[in-house]
């Protein structure tokens, strides 16, 4: 009979290698953030807008980053998004560190793995609906055919099948922001910033509106980081991360994250 660490080891060996053992899934990190910080200069004063922050965010996860104006909840969302660089530490993207790329590699970044929801909808008013959901398809180089079908395809998805040929003035708040969701998703993003993305529309419409971002978000299984002052709204999300003074200062679950 062999020793119990003789014993141990083969059991480890068997365990390693039989694929129905039960083993903690290894989570599937797409953002990192490692002592993120973002100093601005008011005269001779260093202002802090983030001040250490760091944090893991999983493929799939929709989280919202709420805080008071001023907390630095913005400036969090700007420097993962790549649109401006952090004064100290480090961010990485599907492994790709972002901070030092070159502004054309950033540019493609931008292009390739994320897409961003307004608060003011930014919509051409020259455009209808599906020629502002098909814009950034332009970017890489789609032709119009195609374009036009994946535009419509999507804005089916969302419920303006009858709406294809709308102009935003056409368009309710509530629509007008369906669309700026589907030229977000258009081209099928790692990540989805939202910014604020209910701020002018009504509660009602607006709790519409976070239902259908929640409900895509885990349909696409895309990662969505959303930046509110809106406690209610922010209750959406599967994580909370609660910022103020340009720190983490806790992570919660969301109350109205129903699986």
């Amino acid at each position: 009979m062999g020793s119990i660490s003789t014993i141990n080891t083969q059991a480890n060996v068997i365990l390693q290698k039989n694929p129905f053992v039960a083993n903690k899934k290894k989570k599937d990190i797409v953002i990192k953030v490692y002592d993120l910080k973002k100093v601005y200069r008011v005269g001779k004063q260093p202002v802090f807008a983030l001040n250490g922050v760091s944090f893991e965010i999983e493929r799939g996860e929709f989280c919202s980053i709420v805080g008071t104006s001023g907390s630095g909840k913005s400036t969090l969302l700007n420097l993962l998004a790549g649109l401006e660089p952090p004064s100290k530490g480090r961010i990485f993207v599907n492994n790709l560190p972002i901070v030092g790329l070159s502004e054309k590699k950033l540019v493609d970044f931008r292009r390739d793995q994320v897409g961003f929801i307004f608060q003011s909808f930014n919509l051409i008013q020259t455009m209808t609906a599906w020629e502002n959901v098909a814009l950034p398809l332009i970017f890489r180089g789609t032709p119009i055919s195609k374009r036009k079908k994946i535009a419509i395809r999507i804005l089916h998805k969302l419920g303006l099948k009858t709406h294809i040929y709308h102009k935003p003035n056409e368009l309710s708040g509530g629509q007008q922001q369906r669309v700026g969701i589907a030229r977000a998703l258009v081209v099928n993003p790692a990540i989805v910033f939202a910014d604020e993305p209910t701020g002018n529309l009504d509660s009602t419409t607006s709790a519409e509106i976070m239902q259908l971002i929640q409900q895509i978000s885990r349909e696409n299984n895309q990662t969505l980081i959303m930046v509110t002052h809106d406690e209610h709204l922010a209750q959406y999300a599967d994580r909370i991360f609660r910022i103020s003074d340009g720190k983490i200062i806790g992570i919660e679950k969301g109350s109205k994250n129903y699986e």
